[in-house]
């Protein structure tokens, strides 16, 4: 087992974690700034939270005589400048400790607080994570109860026929702060919507501890998280 240093900014928060032998240790997590007036979220003011949060997980496991053994972070898709700044923080860590770096699908995430509290759902159930991405459109994909992909991850603009073909077939379980959103528009009698599941890097143990096992690593650097480059060409200045 290992030890990792876990750094989510994708979402409405910024948040640390350290895991030791597959069991948090420690965690942090703090709202990331507010817009300003001209209706632009501060970079810096990100960093500062993010900087701080990570220098008191540091400082933890130095008083303890902890040596990390990588860095997770949450790879996207997310808030553009949230994602930017948490993959910088975590190359940087990596670079001055000499970690490997693991990247952790942030979709993936979200659903780790649900399963982990529901392993009485339907064997054939489907979990679905959203992220607003403003407007009627979400950040989404379709998993099966062990995280294997049914739906890829994209930006999709939500209707009333969205997953229809799916819920005819499955109970799916909609969660994060962009199924809100989505309970008025699908009714399907399939559908079942999750209240305050938090996008938290506590989370991101498990499948980051999965990924190290099996030595799936990245490339410090060369890595660049799952902007949806496409999608956030036009949209990435209203995250």
């Amino acid at each position: 087992m290992a030890c990792i240093l876990h750094i989510e900014t994708a979402g409405e928060l910024c948040s640390v974690a350290v895991s030791q032998d597959g069991a948090v240790i420690y965690d942090e997590k703090q709202e990331a700034p507010q817009e300003t007036a001209r209706g632009k979220k501060s970079v810096s003011g990100n960093t500062g939270v993010l900087g701080s949060l990570v220098d008191g997980a540091l400082s933890f496991t130095d008083n303890h005589a902890i040596p990390f053994d990588a860095v997770a972070v949450s790879s996207g898709p997310g808030s553009y400048t949230g994602l930017r700044i948490g993959t910088s923080m975590a190359k940087g860590v990596c670079y001055g400790r000499d970690l490997k770096l693991v990247s952790v699908p942030t979709l993936k995430v979200l659903c780790v607080p649900f399963l982990l509290r529901h392993d009485d759902i339907e064997e054939d159930a489907l979990v679905c994570p959203m992220l607003d991405a403003r407007r009627m459109e979400v950040y989404t994909a379709l998993y099966t109860r062990a995280l294997k992909p049914v739906v890829d991850v994209c930006a999709k603009v939500i209707d009333e026929n969205s997953f229809r073909e799916e819920l005819d077939k499955h109970p799916i379980y909609f969660m994060g702060n962009g199924a809100e959103k989505c309970k008025a528009v699908i009714k399907h009698k399939n559908a079942h919507f999750i209240d305050n599941i938090e996008l938290n890097a506590k989370y991101m143990a498990p499948l980051a501890e999965q990924a190290l096992l099996r030595d799936e690593t990245e490339d410090v650097a060369y890595f660049e998280p799952n902007y949806l480059k496409e999608w956030t060409t036009t949209h990435k200045d209203q995250n």
